[in-house]
């Protein structure tokens, strides 16, 4: 019987035992002629040999060679104190990026260059924390192919990028569902009960509230966290790599707008996997919208619709078992007022606002894991999304310089060359524009020479920076 992942294996196999036959062929054949250039003295022997040995080594040892040169760059778990984020006993206040599209890339092998392209231009841009989808549910490449059910070929994918992730020093935070119907998200789990003949309802938002449903993302959850990475040797759950969880990409549940079936939800899952993994901390995911009964639905929220989709930041957030509340920034997407200088006041005002949430309510870190300006904006140019940008950076280095909540941020998205299918509105590769460039490595520069640079930036952060 064949197992899932063992039909690309067995193909890889074929593949590659027919080019080395190829080559030996060749080598044989080109032996059979003496060549009249070189008046038949053998000249070509020692070249076919060398050429046939090479293709022999790289065939049949490639990709051992890729798993044994795995960098043991040395890491600590990141910690929380209080408002703040520590790493080995300091506080730590970081600058960040999003590329959801690693694990996919990483399954692919004509794709997976991307995957250390895109994390060695993070790291010289120093830069210390991804966040990326460790989710794909019944898509191409879908990492759990029915419930319970994996491809072990997208498993050593992640592996990969959390591998290559520590050889560069940036640790990885790990979404764990999507919301969306992107990579399958909560959509698929619903129709996979729903195929199964146990599901309660059709509705999306069952994937909350349906037993069925709740015992497979549980089943997900722990394979994942209790994961063996195939090149490092370590458990996902015990990999300092990985910088936290989250739980899932912007919830709603609009048809409780209450919240209190998504309230629900985060507490049994938040706890479930506290009871699997003490070392690492774990976020919601959440937009940051104010619920129906908070004061701030009036005065902060972008509009009147954003208290009523099931969420709110406040009372999700002060779960015991979440370690630090998420915030997203899209303010074109979410107001209609079209008024470029209008949006740069949300922004000011949304951030500060839960900011000052997390120092004094919360008393916990708030991470702004997603923000990004839409190129489909009638008025756009990248002038006007480096404003935008700077605002940000802005505020998260004054949070730094003055010990607030406000621990770091995450643009979406970053991307390196020959990368279209992954782009959206919000995609950038960072090097094409120098002062886009720079806005990022100078914030870099600022957080290391406001807390000191880790230990795995140094050597980055001295190319940058012309002081720390």
């Amino acid at each position: 019987m064949v197992v899932d992942g063992e039909e690309t294996l067995i193909l890889d196999l074929l593949f590659k035992n027919s080019i080395l036959s190829f080559f030996l062929v060749l080598g044989v054949s080109v032996l059979m002629v003496k060549s009249k250039a070189f008046g038949g003295n053998g000249v070509l022997y020692p070249i076919v040999g060398f050429v046939s040995c090479v293709a022999f080594v790289y065939l049949s040892f490639g990709d051992l060679w890729m798993n044994i040169h795995v960098d043991t760059t040395k890491l600590s778990f990141v910690e929380r104190n209080g408002t703040q984020f520590v790493v080995d006993g300091r506080p730590f206040y970081f600058n960040g990026w999003n590329s959801y599209w690693m694990m996919d890339h990483a399954a692919d092998a004509f794709r997976r260059g991307k995957v250390r392209e895109m994390l060695q231009t993070g790291a010289r841009m120093g830069l210390t924390v991804c966040r990326t989808w460790a989710f794909n549910d019944g898509e191409y490449n879908a990492l759990q192919i029915t419930p319970g059910r994996f491809d072990e070929r997208v498993f050593r994918a992640l592996d990969y990028v959390i591998a290559e992730s520590r050889r560069y020093g940036i640790r990885l935070m790990l979404c764990l569902v999507n919301n969306l119907q992107a990579y399958g998200g909560k959509t698929q789990y619903v129709k996979w009960a729903w195929e199964e003949g146990v599901g309660l309802s059709s509705s999306n938002d069952s994937f909350f509230y349906d037993p069925s449903i709740r015992r497979y993302f549980k089943h997900y959850v722990k394979t994942v966290l209790t994961r063996r990475n195939t090149l490092t040797g370590v458990e996902y759950r015990d990999d300092p790599t990985i910088f936290g969880w989250e739980l899932i990409n912007e919830p709603r549940c609009m048809t409780d707008k209450s919240g209190d079936t998504l309230q629900d939800w985060i507490e049994e899952m938040s706890t479930f996997i506290k009871e699997i993994d003490r070392n690492h901390l774990l976020t919601v995911g959440l937009e940051g919208f104010y619920g129906p009964k908070s004061p701030k639905r009036l005065t902060v929220n972008p509009e009147i619709w954003a208290s009523d989709v099931g969420t709110d930041f406040i009372r999700n957030s002060k779960i015991s078992t979440v370690d630090f509340a998420s915030v997203h920034i899209y303010p074109d997407h979410w107001t209609h007022n079209p008024d470029f200088e209008y949006k740069l006041k949300f922004v000011a005002k949304w951030m500060i606002s839960h900011i000052e949430d997390g120092d004094k309510e919360l008393k916990k870190p708030v991470m702004f894991t997603e923000f990004g300006l839409s190129t489909e904006n009638a008025d756009f140019s990248p002038a006007q999304r480096e404003r935008f940008y700077k605002v940000i950076l802005d505020i998260m280095y004054k949070s730094a310089v003055r010990n607030k909540s406000g621990a770091g941020s995450l643009v979406w998205q970053f991307l390196v060359e020959g990368m279209e299918e992954s782009n959206d509105d919000f995609g950038i590769i960072p090097w094409k524009r120098q002062s886009t460039y720079q806005l990022f490595t100078e914030q870099s520069c600022k957080l290391a020479r406001v807390q000191g640079a880790l230990s795995t930036q140094i050597n980055y952060l001295r190319k940058l920076c012309s002081s720390l």
